[in-house]
């Protein structure tokens, strides 16, 4: 029974099913379940620090359904996605009914989109990179398959990763340095792999991502013209500004050593933050056990364990992302934990 847990992340798509079918002041839904709920509870549920048997850990090993329920999430989010633009170019909507279900889209695709891609780009099977690089084209960021795994875990918490916040940047910031930096750090890493290549050979993957995407889009202008357009990359901004107020919150004002080698030490749980709350932890995943994702990134989701020596955030990411989203506030509470953290390994 204590498998099917992660059942809970399918949550967040009924929310905005909701939002999507019952409009009026249920189109915020989602938005209010993730950011209202799901953080209310977080504060009242205390993290479980308590290590699983050996057994248990053998057993997750074995078990298909963990698997199973991320293949699920492609479906879902392409037939909830669908429902929803259908709804938002077909009925007449008040202008508020259309934000609601728009940020109820976003909220869809940064968490079952776009996080079970990431999980899902870790791994070795052809049809699961297939089915990660599925699920980041709805958000029009495919790129982040080439750049988060090649670009992101070799260089996070140093100067030459975009999708490391550096402290006292504000969220705002952050978002044109990273979206931007990790583009044109995935066509490096494209244009490197390409020596010796015809820049128009099936090898350029980061020019078959934009072909597929910009496919994407005209399928939308096709069912829905210029109006369909319109939302999928609406909805497509919001949820990779979402994905990247995560990626702030991840690796915020933590940095790694530079070796008298002139090497970066090799990274560890300590350059990452770790949330333990288990609400977060179960809808995304287990994303937020982020010190042990980055110091071990071929762990499936089910096996990533809790790392308690670790920067630990004092809330979990949905109340986090909505506290960045306030830079004084974040400023006056995170880098007062950064000082006790580093204070603590002196």
């Amino acid at each position: 029974m204590r498998d099917i847990k992660y059942l809970f992340a399918y949550t967040i798509p009924v929310s905005v099913l909701l939002s999507i079918e019952l409009r009026g002041a249920f189109s915020f839904s989602a938005f209010l379940y993730a950011y209202g709920v799901i953080p209310l509870f977080e504060l009242i549920i205390k993290p479980n620090h308590s290590h699983e048997s050996d057994n248990r850990k053998l057993s997750k090993f074995k078990n298909l359904l963990f698997d199973l329920m991320l293949y699920f999430n492609l479906p879902i989010v392409f037939f909830t996605l669908g429902y929803g633009f259908s709804v938002l170019n077909s009925k007449t909507l008040f202008f508020y009914e259309q934000i609601g279900i728009v940020f109820s889209l976003a909220i869809l695709l940064a968490t079952n989109g776009i996080n079970v891609a990431h999980e899902l780009g870790h791994r070795k099977s052809l049809i699961e990179k297939v089915f990660s690089k599925t699920l980041l084209m709805f958000s029009l960021y495919m790129h982040f398959f080439i750049e988060h795994n090649l670009g992101h875990h070799k260089n996070v918490g140093t100067n030459l990763d975009p999708a490391s916040a550096k402290l006292n940047q504000n969220l705002y910031n952050f978002w044109f340095t990273s979206t931007i930096g990790q583009y044109k750090n995935a066509w490096g890493i494209q244009l490197k792999k390409l020596s010796g290549y015809n820049f128009f050979s099936l090898k350029n993957e980061m020019l078959i991502y934009s072909l597929i995407q910009i496919g994407y889009l005209f399928l939308l202008f096709l069912f829905w013209g210029f109006s369909g357009l319109f939302y999928g990359v609406t909805v497509a901004v919001i949820s990779f500004l979402m994905l990247e107020t995560i990626n702030y919150i991840e690796h915020y004002g933590l940095r790694r050593s530079r070796l008298p080698s002139g090497r970066f030490e090799r990274v560890n749980p300590s350059h990452s933050w770790n949330s333990n709350h288990q609400i977060g932890r179960i809808v995304l995943y287990e994303l937020t056990r982020h010190s042990d994702h980055h110091y071990k990134s071929s762990k499936k989701y089910q096996h990533l364990e809790n790392i308690v020596e670790s920067p630990q955030l004092p809330y979990g990411y949905p109340a986090s992302m909505l506290l960045a989203s306030l830079p004084f506030l974040w400023f006056s509470i995170m880098n007062k934990h950064i000082e006790k953290y580093n204070s603590s390994l002196s």
